[in-house]
């Protein structure tokens, strides 16, 4: 029975191997001036390749000069599926948005609406409707000097944003914290939601964890990787310190094929104190990993509250990580405590985890 429920745990972890993460996202960030609009549109540059094809040759990889073929289309298609409105009304850019890209494979498009709205501004993203399903952007709309107006974070189901200039401009706290407590829940949730389909950092966690056989040590783990990616994903939200994902990805299969290996030859002999130093590491290395979703809604190039959205989703990630410790944990100390299970647990266990790091890795290297 043990070995039976052993592999059926294992069986679920391989179901989803190749959705180590969450469905894309997005950011708008509009800023009214006293002339004009503009407007910066960022998203992962796969979110836009399934309607602007960028590998004009078919060869499996995207060059520089076929991106660069490619801004106009990306541009016009940007401009097609966003609707805004000044006032009420229907307006269209005055020219054809820029296009750029990044090293964390983002583009952002720039755009420019000519005149100034008196009493109101709206945006509705009617292409997200397209992308796959869960796929969020998160709005900002400020003034010249950087005073937030208002955001939101729109979904297919909620797909709009209008604020009301007249009230927006009032300095009523209330609303102010309306927008405050929408934007700390929303990024909280992203957390939870990030660290539940993070399959990759769910079984480096796990990983971590199979070896032990109380709470303590578990706990101690737990900290260490909590201490760890907090600062790096710090340090990456505030643009303090950037590596490419074409880096961090890789590493973060590696840590776990590491930690599997590890246990396979080590076994019971791996003490408290140096998992704890390896999970410090490593957790470093996941951070970065985290941070990878705040920048592909372009939030680490916020000009202002860049705070709120960091914390939340860091203790989002949190929240999601004990409530699967929670749950994992005393299936992991029951099994130890079995005599036909514990003799297979690790070994098997980290056997798995290695053949899934493994692939992760060659996905994230030779097969990218």
């Amino acid at each position: 029975m043990a070995k039976k429920l052993i592999g059926f745990i294992f069986l679920l972890a391989q179901i989803q191997i190749g959705l180590a993460h969450p469905p894309g996202l997005s950011s708008a960030d509009i800023t009214v001036k006293p002339e004009s609009v503009d407007a910066k549109i960022t998203f992962a540059v796969q979110d836009i390749e399934a309607f602007v094809p960028m590998d004009s040759d078919q060869d499996a990889e995207v060059t520089t000069a076929e991106r660069d073929a490619a801004k106009p289309g990306i541009s016009t298609y940007v401009a097609n599926e966003l609707k805004f409105q000044l006032d009420g009304v229907e307006t269209k850019a005055i020219a054809p948005g820029t296009v750029n890209f990044d090293n964390q494979n983002n583009a952002t498009v720039d755009f420019q609406f000519a005149g100034a709205p008196a009493t109101s501004i709206g945006i509705e993203s009617k292409f997200l409707n397209k992308l796959p399903p869960g796929h969020k952007q998160y709005v900002t709309i400020k003034d010249a000097s950087g005073r937030e107006l208002g955001k939101k974070m729109l979904t297919q189901q909620a797909n709009a944003l209008e604020v009301n200039l007249k009230t927006s401009a009032e300095p009523v706290s209330a609303e102010t914290e309306k927008h405050s407590t929408s934007t700390f829940t929303d990024f909280l949730k992203l957390g939870i939601e990030h660290i539940l389909t993070g399959y990759d950092h769910l079984l480096f966690l796990f990983s971590l964890l199979v070896v032990t056989r109380n709470v303590w040590p578990a706990i101690k783990i737990i900290t260490f990787f909590t201490i760890a990616h907090s600062i790096t994903l710090a340090l990456a939200g505030l643009n303090i310190v950037d590596i490419p994902s074409t880096i961090v990805e890789p590493l973060i299969a590696a840590s776990i094929v590491y930690v599997g290996l590890e246990n396979i030859i080590r076994g019971d002999k791996v003490s408290t104190k140096s998992r704890c130093i390896l999970t410090f590491f490593f957790g470093l290395i996941h951070g970065f990993g985290f941070a990878g979703v705040l920048r592909e809604m372009g939030i680490s190039s916020i000009e202002t509250g860049i705070l709120v959205p960091l914390f939340s989703f860091n203790l989002g990630v949190e929240l999601g990580q004990i409530t699967v410790a929670s749950i994992v944990l005393p299936l992991i100390w029951w099994l130890h405590k079995k005599e036909g299970a514990r003799r297979y647990l690790v070994p098997t266990g980290s056997t798995l985890t290695c053949i899934a790091g493994t692939y992760w890795l060659l996905e994230r290297t030779i097969l990218s």
